[in-house]
């Protein structure tokens, strides 16, 4: 690509040179006779000097009259200096407005969320929220290079489905000619024929969930990364999921250092998410939550007692959790509160040979995985008591009697795991323009 500018993330290989930057104003101030401004240009930030003899007198006035957000080409001499952000700086020669701004709303002072994310549109341009979504870049593209390296193959899941993959009563229901479709709740039920075709597969996209929660893991339009492997039953798999997990972290570590300091996140945490991962069954998990210890946690924090045989809350995931350092995962669920395409354990057909995978800290669920269903007789029966139309699935029935193997796959939720790299609180911060319950605009 040619261009006659350099970005600020270039400037290591200019230092000394004369260069031209396009961005915008970051911040500005003065001091006497001297302007300093900083310019964000999306690479990263530049701070620009320029005393009143170094540049022309309207050039001087320019950078007194320029406002936040303005569109700027400057133009200069690349200096490197350590105090400054990202250790260069610019003795600034050239100064051009583009556009001026109009005065820019989201200020460098204490602002509502609900203000913030009303504007989120400009809220992104931000130093905290840029920081996020470049993590959260890193974090997709090491996604794809972990499956790709491995082999393979991304197949594109479709959105419009005409039925439901874990229960209707999360769809989102919209008209498709004569027909209703729902907006897909997994790519699942898709690449199951696709890792017959291919043995190994993955579809990364969006996902939605009609959940009428407000709780800071739910959102109702999410991005979610799933695999699935032909003859690979429930052990292969856990050992799939570790080692997916442990090179994203390692990827945002490496990779991401500078935007994790900028969320203040700490990063030792982070360096111990290493495999092997703990591993307990779901009975094993479940005489955690009911010992003594645990239900005094829960009610001291109001959150409802734990039975056995129920899913876990969030405050269930954030107890167990705490006693492990890297994410532990849970397995062997009762087979009645999970979706209708797991296998069954054939040592105890009550319990499903699957797997959520829980991250430390408190912050829940971030995969949630199984062994498939493969003889065709057993998934009609499931499919059955769980008062699914059976000709919506019947090409869903139709790989079971060419060739069936046992298979294996898993999700796992972008945001939730950007929301616990960062660190941060709320599964809104981890995507760049957040669909809630209360909450379609922007």
């Amino acid at each position: 690509m040619t261009r006659d500018w350099v970005y600020v993330d270039e400037l290591a290989e200019h230092v000394g040179d004369t260069v031209a930057l396009k961005g915008w104003v970051y911040q500005k101030r003065s001091s006497g006779k001297i302007r300093f401004l900083v310019l964000r240009d999306g690479s990263g930030l530049l701070q620009c000097v320029a005393g009143v003899k170094d540049v022309p007198p309207e050039t001087f006035e320019a950078l007194d009259r320029v406002t936040l957000e303005s569109s700027v080409v400057i133009r200069g001499t690349v200096r490197k200096d350590d105090r400054a952000p990202g250790g260069f700086e610019l003795g600034l020669t050239h100064f051009t407005i583009l556009h001026q701004a109009a005065e820019y709303p989201v200020q460098p002072k204490e602002h509502g969320v609900e203000f913030l994310f009303d504007n989120r549109h400009l809220y992104l341009r931000s130093r905290t929220p840029h920081a996020i979504l470049r993590i959260r870049n890193e974090v997709v593209q090491g996604c794809r290079d972990f499956f790709y390296q491995r082999n393979f193959v991304l197949i594109d899941s479709p959105i419009l489905t005409p039925n439901a993959c874990e229960g209707t009563s999360t769809l989102f229901e919209t008209p498709y000619f004569d027909a209703t479709a729902y907006l897909t709740q997994s790519g699942q039920l898709y690449l199951e024929p696709a890792c017959m075709a291919f043995g190994r597969v993955y579809c990364f996209g969006p996902t939605f969930r009609a959940e009428k929660s407000k709780t800071r893991r739910h959102l109702t339009e999410f991005w979610m990364i799933e695999p699935e492997v032909a003859f690979l039953e429930l052990p292969g798999l856990l050992e799939l999921a570790e080692e997916f997990i442990s090179y994203i972290v390692g990827r945002a570590l490496d990779r991401c250092k500078e935007e994790l300091k900028v969320v203040e996140r700490d990063t030792g945490l982070l360096e111990k998410v290493l495999p092997p991962f703990p591993r307990i069954t779901y009975a094993e998990a479940s005489r955690i939550l009911t010992a003594p210890e645990a239900q005094a946690k829960m009610r001291e924090a109001g959150a409802p007692a734990f039975a056995e045989g129920n899913d876990f809350g969030g405050f269930d995931e954030t107890v167990l959790t705490q006693k492990f350092e890297r994410p532990v995962m849970v397995t062997h669920w009762p087979a009645e509160i999970k979706a209708f395409y797991m296998q069954p354990d054939p040592a105890d057909p009550s319990k499903a040979l699957c797997v959520d995978v829980l991250a430390p800290e408190g912050y829940g669920e971030i995969i949630g995985g199984s062994q498939r269903i493969h003889d065709h007789d057993l998934l009609l029966a499931r499919i059955r008591e769980h008062n699914l139309p059976v000709e919506a699935f019947q090409w869903y029935l139709d790989i079971r009697k060419y060739g069936t193997v046992p298979h294996s796959g898993f999700g796992m939720g972008i945001e939730r795991c950007v929301t616990w790299i960062t660190g941060i609180s709320h599964l809104r911060e981890a995507i760049p323009y957040p669909r809630q319950i209360n909450r379609i605009y922007p």
